[in-house]
């Protein structure tokens, strides 16, 4: 996709394949923000309000590890976040529950159609992991050029990988976190936030510009570690395959083959971090 496609007004749908009847076009945000029913309160808030939260979640977690334990550590509670991150995503869907009502419509129009059907959808997530996950490998020599001089980037043992966890807490990790965390993120800055903030600055460029921005970003606080080198370490590697995915989904304008992309990637950070 070139720089002028990207630049141009948005005054139609993203995509051939959307409708009149798709409650989440363009078109039919175009009707809402003329309407009043849309402005941009709403993407901003959950733009930002995701990372915001994900440090909040993080905090509860070292209070909560400090009740028991006495022990006050911001640390030792990155180790946690495959479980306090539903409390991120619960939020998340208060806030776009909240949203989408004052629009006129439900979570579920964020979504999209779902196509099974010769196993299209399981196809096109194939498709779109393939595009998108080799980009973390430029994005993080690139990352660890900048912030180590080229040097090996500190996994930060039992934080970032090979994280001891009771089984309880791995249990949940599989059977619930994952369940949530891949599709509310996905409906936060893909469903969400790109469309309306394409439709309110009428330029695709600055929507994918700012989703991609703070979509790597929100990377960076899940764990929070304070180190201001894997800040920037973790930011870059994530940023190249953020802006793939933001410009695969202007194309596909579903999320159902987005969200079983999205579990493929979280599993495989799971298995890389958790020790099992």
């Amino acid at each position: 996709m070139g720089t002028q496609t990207l630049d141009r007004p948005v005054q139609s749908d993203l995509s051939a394949s959307s409708s009149a009847a798709d409650l989440n076009s363009i078109s039919r945000l175009t009707e809402r923000a003329r309407a009043g029913t849309l402005g941009w309160t709403g993407p901003l808030l959950l733009l930002v309000g995701r990372s915001v939260l994900i440090i909040a979640a993080q905090a509860v977690t070292v209070a909560a590890i400090w009740l028991h334990s006495g022990t006050w550590s911001w640390n030792a509670a990155a180790k946690w976040w495959t479980v306090y991150g539903t409390l991120v995503d619960v939020g998340c869907l208060a806030l776009m529950a909240a949203y989408t009502r004052k629009e006129g419509i439900r979570l579920r129009d964020l979504i999209g159609r779902v196509r099974l059907r010769w196993g299209r959808d399981l196809w096109l997530a194939a498709v779109i992991f393939c595009l998108t996950f080799p980009f973390f490998i430029p994005g993080a020599r690139v990352a660890t050029w900048l912030s180590y001089g080229g040097g090996q980037p500190p996994l930060f043992p039992g934080l970032l990988v090979a994280r001891v966890l009771p089984r309880w807490a791995v249990v949940y990790t599989f059977a619930v976190w994952l369940l949530i965390w891949s599709p509310t993120e996905e409906m936060t800055y893909q469903g969400y936030v790109l469309p309306r903030l394409a439709t309110l600055s009428r330029r695709r460029w600055i929507a994918v510009t700012i989703v991609s921005f703070w979509w790597a970003l929100q990377h960076v606080f899940l764990p929070f570690v304070l180190d201001w080198k894997y800040v920037v370490w973790r930011f870059v590697a994530f940023l190249p395959s953020m802006v793939v995915m933001t410009l695969l989904y202007l194309k596909v304008r579903r999320l159902p083959p987005f969200f079983l992309a999205h579990w493929s990637m979280d599993i495989i950070a799971i298995f890389m971090t958790l020790k099992v």
